[in-house]
């Protein structure tokens, strides 16, 4: 009897495949006095390598707050496809005019009215070291089955997928 081989996806390629099309996130940061700060930011809809880059103001709270702790957290969020991802990482401020050329995009100009000339502009990149994620099937017909199944089996329903992933353990190097 042949026994089903299950292949682990590599952990950056599904994390990217997790988020991709997922415009917003929420960066959480922690402050002076310890305390966590959510806010929205918009993700670049690009090949997910490891590191997240944002764009931002230089002299923002949030670069002063990364700066103090480099700890952040990431929450993505798709309800259309049941799909939510938990990102932890390190924060650093980048003041690259080549890399932001690289990253710009036109949409930027309504936080950046002088595009890639504003003095303020600046770039936040994240290197991922941990995610978690849940990623349940499309089909709501496949959830309910579920669902009622658990009800009348008494196991615990299980929607879909949940896993943690360490990318530093993943072979990610982190610097």
């Amino acid at each position: 009897m042949a026994t089903k081989k299950t292949e682990k996806k590599d952990p950056i390629a599904h994390l990217s495949e997790l988020i991709h099309g997922i415009k917003v996130t929420m960066m959480t940061t922690v402050e002076e006095d310890g305390s966590l700060r959510s806010r929205p930011m918009w993700t670049h809809d690009r090949d997910f390598d490891g590191e997240l880059w944002f764009f931002t103001r230089e002299h923002s709270p949030k670069v002063d707050e990364v700066e103090r702790d480099h700890h952040v957290s990431l929450s993505y969020s798709d309800p259309t496809r049941d799909r939510y991802v938990s990102v932890t990482g390190l924060a650093r401020l980048v003041l690259d005019k080549e890399k932001a050329r690289e990253l710009w995009n036109p949409t930027l100009r309504a936080w950046f009215p002088q595009g890639l000339d504003d003095p303020e502009l600046a770039l936040l990149c994240v290197k991922v070291t941990k995610a978690e994620y849940w990623d349940t099937p499309n089909s709501r017909m496949v959830q309910l089955v579920g669902f009622v199944k658990g009800v009348l089996t008494g196991e615990p329903y299980r929607p879909g997928d949940n896993e943690k992933v360490s990318l530093d353990e993943a072979g990610a190097p982190l610097h």
